[in-house]
C-alpha cells in the first residue's frame, strides 16, 4: 500500500485529487495539508511515502515546502524515504527546475487523465522521476539554455561546468506514458566525443523533445511501439543515458537535435 499526503491550499481541488486517489485499490490518503508549512510540521508525524505537492501556495510554496521534507527525510530515521511529486497547473521552466532541485521526484500538470496521475505516484513511490511528457520537454529547453550559458562561462576563465546531475534528479526522469524505463542517474560526461545518431534515432528522438509518448511516435511514425523502444535504447546507449528525459538533455547539449 502507497501512503500518500495531499497538499493543495484549495479545499475543493484537493477534495477532487484525494478522490482520484481513493478510487486506487493500492492508495491509502493519509493526511491532507492546504499549506506548505503545514505540509513539513505532519510530514514527521504520518510519514507517507509521497507527497503530492502543490506548486503555489500562500505562504510557504511548494518549492520550498519540498526542499524541507527532502532535507528532513535525508537526515530521519524513518522507515522509508518520503518522496514528493508536484502536482500542479503550471508548467514554468523556472518553477519545474528549481521543484527538480528542491528534491522533487516528479512533476505532473493537473490536466494530466487520472491514469497517468496514479502512475506517477507509483513510479515516484518505487524511487523514480517522473515528468509529463510537456514537462520533460520544456525541462530540456530550459536545460540546454543552462548549458550554454555555462560554456559561455567557461570560455572566460578556468571554472568547469558540470552538467545537471544526481542532485537534480534529471537522471531519473522518465514520462507516466513512456517506455517505462526505470531512472539510474550517472552524470553523462562533457568531455567524450560527440555519438553518432542514425535518421530514425534523431527523428524520434526530436519527437521525444516534442513530448510525444511512444505510442504518439510510433502512430506518427507509422511503426511499432517495440520499433520506437528499440531505437531510444539504442540512442540511451550511444549517449551514456538511462532515460529519455536525459537523453532529450545530453541530445541537444550536442546539437544533435
Amino acid at each position: 500500500m502507497i501512503r500518500v499526503m495531499v497538499v493543495d491550499d484549495h479545499p475543493i481541488v484537493r477534495a477532487g485529487i484525494v478522490g482520484l486517489l481513493d478510487t486506487e485499490p493500492d492508495f491509502e490518503v493519509i493526511a491532507e495539508a492546504q499549506s506548505g508549512e503545514q505540509a513539513i510540521e505532519l510530514v514527521p508525524t504520518v510519514r507517507p511515502d509521497v507527497v503530492l505537492m502543490d506548486l503555489r501556495m500562500p505562504g510557504m510554496g511548494g518549492v520550498e515546502a519540498t526542499r524541507r521534507i527532502a532535507e528532513w527525510a535525508a537526515g530521519a530515521a524513518a522507515d522509508g524515504p518520503v518522496r514528493v511529486l508536484v502536482f500542479t497547473t503550471y508548467e514554468d521552466d523556472d518553477q519545474i527546475l528549481a521543484a527538480i532541485e528542491a528534491g522533487a521526484g516528479g512533476y505532473l500538470v493537473k490536466a494530466a487523465p487520472a491514469e497517468e496521475l496514479a502512475a506517477g505516484v507509483r513510479a515516484v513511490a518505487a524511487g523514480q522521476t517522473v515528468l509529463a511528457p510537456s514537462v520533460a520537454a520544456a525541462l530540456a529547453t530550459a536545460a540546454r539554455g543552462r548549458a550554454s550559458e555555462s560554456g559561455a562561462g567557461d570560455a572566460s576563465g578556468p571554472r568547469g561546468a558540470s552538467a545537471p546531475g544526481d542532485a537534480t534528479r534529471v537522471g531519473g526522469a522518465s514520462a507516466p506514458t513512456g517506455t517505462g524505463e526505470r531512472g539510474a542517474a550517472g552524470g553523462e560526461r562533457a568531455s567524450d566525443p560527440s555519438p553518432r545518431l542514425t535518421a530514425r534515432e534523431t527523428e524520434i528522438l526530436a519527437l521525444v523533445a516534442e513530448g510525444l509518448s511512444n505510442p504518439e511516435i510510433a502512430a506518427r511514425l507509422f511503426i511499432g511501439e517495440s520499433t520506437v523502444k528499440t531505437h531510444l535504447l539504442h540512442v540511451f546507449e550511444k549517449l551514456a543515458v538511462s532515460d529519455r528525459t536525459r537523453a532529450v538533455i545530453r541530445a541537444m547539449q550536442l546539437d544533435l537535435i
